[in-house]
């Protein structure tokens, strides 16, 4: 580690509580020391310092051991955390409202890049069955074999008749034309962590090992790509006083690399995250990067790596700028609580019940569903703090789901 970096306490984050969260299994915590044995080498062979980015792609992604690349749990309510897919098939049927309407003008294939537990992709292929606008082929993106076959186990009990029409792929395709979905797909981007000092000077804080081997923080004069975007923002806005906050430079290259493969189609991402004037607040100074376990955030990515999902909030502003660099256009961008709405929600509340045979809007039933529709666009759930962002080449009708309320002009 170069002498000009500064040794950091874990707590000079913001606060985090890891004694009140419910203690790993005994397997489950040898398999988070062989993968901090194995980060403790890769700092080693770095010179005694990472970038944060680093360590937080070794702690989701490292082989075998990373949180997406392990046998753990993750999605619904015996994992760590419940995504829109999991909590309501609303939330598909309305994406294959926007969804159909690109296939409609003659794009033939669907991909969706990190499927998760494979209930958004059943529920799509399902809803666009029941509309007929079936994909030609439905590609999944998953680097994760765990994950893929809980994705092939899904599809095969939810929808075993449409699995002849999903392939697997191990990387972005050279050439695609179709529609790209990533949902809480880019927040599981390794990030840098850069700290604007009130001295002027940036910083990028990663981390080095202490005396008695744990993790702890280091910073060092920001170098290279993580200066570059440091210094613009710093030169764009003004920035909170000694803000210490987050980079995606990896979202970014993400969607930069679809544009040179997006011959014709759509992208639409959804995440929670912020336009930038949002982003750099005073009341985020500490950053949002998070941890989930168990239904359980928290703020220490230090305890037991690999067995907690680490995030960060999506910069729109950073996304939207990408693509249009990489010539692609903006398509929309709203709150999920707008685009659901725009895609007909409550009509599909209202077939959703049909189909199960609900008639009692008094009952439990009918509860259970407006309940999950509560939670996908209330604004005090899931419906403003995520946003939806639609990038694309040679799509000229307006989508759907952007018809009203795009705040494509905050970005």
């Amino acid at each position: 580690m170069e002498a000009a970096a500064l040794s950091l306490q874990s707590n000079n984050m913001k606060s985090s509580q890891p004694n009140s969260l419910p203690q790993p299994s005994p397997d489950a915590q040898q398999a988070s020391a062989t993968l901090q044995t194995r980060i403790q080498a890769h700092i080693q062979a770095a010179g005694g310092w990472i970038g944060f980015d680093r360590f937080m792609a070794a702690a989701l992604y490292e082989t075998g051991l990373g949180y997406y690349a392990g046998g753990s749990q993750k999605f619904g309510a015996a994992g760590d955390f419940v995504t829109a897919p999991e909590l309501s098939p609303l939330f598909a049927r309305c994406l294959a409202q926007q969804i159909g309407q690109w296939l409609g003008q003659g794009l033939a294939h669907v991909l969706e890049a990190g499927a998760g537990s494979g209930a958004l992709a059943a529920e799509l292929l399902l809803a666009l069955e029941r509309t007929k606008q079936l994909p030609q082929t439905y590609f999944i993106l998953e680097v994760s074999g765990e994950l893929r076959a809980r994705q092939h186990a899904t599809l095969h009990e939810r929808a075993p008749h449409l699995l002849p029409r999903v392939q697997w792929l191990n990387d972005l395709p050279s050439a695609f034309e179709g529609v790209v979905i990533g949902n809480e797909l880019l927040d599981a981007m390794p990030v840098h962590l850069v700290h604007w000092h009130t001295s002027g000077e940036i910083f990028e804080r990663g981390v080095c090992c202490a005396d008695d081997g744990r993790f702890a923080w280091a910073e060092q004069p920001a170098q290279g790509r993580v200066l570059q975007a440091a210094q613009a923002l710093a030169a764009e806005r003004a920035l909170p006083a000694d803000l210490l906050s987050e980079i995606n430079l990896a979202a970014a290259a993400w969607i930069a690399e679809w544009a040179t493969r997006l011959q014709r189609g759509a992208l639409l991402l959804i995440d929670y995250g912020y336009p930038r004037s949002e982003y750099y607040l005073p009341q985020r100074n500490r950053g949002t990067l998070l941890c989930h376990y168990r239904h359980h955030t928290h703020d220490d990515p230090f305890w037991f790596p690999g067995l907690n999902d680490i995030t960060a909030h999506v910069d729109f502003t950073a996304m939207a700028d990408a693509a249009f660099a990489n010539g692609l256009d903006v398509l929309g961008y709203t709150s999920q609580a707008t685009f659901l709405m725009n895609c007909g929600v409550l009509s599909q509340l209202e077939q959703l019940a049909d189909q199960l045979g609900i008639q009692d809007q008094q009952g439990a039933a009918w509860l259970r569903l407006t309940t999950q529709l509560n939670r996908l666009t209330s604004p005090n759930e899931m419906g403003e703090l995520f946003k939806v962002l639609a990038l694309g080449r040679e799509v000229s009708e307006t989508p759907m789901g952007f018809v009203r309320g795009d705040r494509t002009h905050v970005l």
